[in-house]
């Protein structure tokens, strides 16, 4: 993945996903992840996907039955909140890049043992923030985490600077607020400080 800013999206309504990746290009983040948390979610994924240079993933995928459909409306890579061995497989089957959730050093080792070096770690504030990535990250020198709730424009630098994590999720510059009043520019705004921040 290429920015370290991978925001997390909720759609209301499917029209807001061209309009959003436009947004978020504008100010410097070239890829997104569309929840299946609502029933926008799908057609979304389908939409975005006509934005050129934003990468589309989906997240909140659950089942394999999930990784199909997301699949099939073009996402090109997958995010969970939690393991599944059978939801990882599907998604290799279709030949599409997944960042499993995990909170433990036992999910790490399974994620290691079916040949994953990223996962999510979710919700990684509540869990210890950055001091837990660390320790965590220690008797898995291969692995890199993605932080993924509780990550905002307060801490990413200090999730950042943690040597095993390349990118930060989060959902503050994407807030179903900012997406239902159509407030693109604010979106675009959030968007550039939190690339200037990342890159500090």
């Amino acid at each position: 993945m290429s920015s370290p800013i991978l925001p997390v999206v909720v759609l209301d309504e499917p029209g807001q996903a061209v309009p959003l990746s436009e947004a978020l290009l504008a100010g410097g983040i070239d890829r997104i992840e569309i929840t299946l948390r609502t029933a926008a979610g799908l057609e979304g994924i389908r939409r975005a996907r006509a934005v050129a240079g934003m990468r589309v993933g989906a997240g909140s995928v659950l089942t394999p039955a999930h990784v199909d459909q997301v699949v099939e409306a073009g996402a090109e890579f997958i995010v969970c909140p939690g393991f599944s061995a059978a939801v990882i497989e599907r998604a290799r089957e279709h030949g599409v890049d997944i960042l499993p959730g995990v909170a433990t050093a036992s999910e790490v080792m399974a994620a290691v043992a079916l040949g994953l070096d990223e996962v999510k770690l979710f919700p990684a504030g509540l869990l210890g923030g950055p001091a837990y990535i660390e320790a965590l990250s220690a008797p898995f020198p291969g692995v890199r985490f993605v932080p993924s709730g509780g990550v905002g424009p307060k801490n990413l630098r200090d999730y950042l600077a943690v040597p095993a994590v390349p990118t930060v999720s989060g959902s503050w510059m994407v807030a179903r607020g900012l997406l239902a009043a159509g407030d693109w520019n604010q979106v675009t705004a959030l968007s550039t400080e939190a690339v200037a921040a990342a890159a500090e």
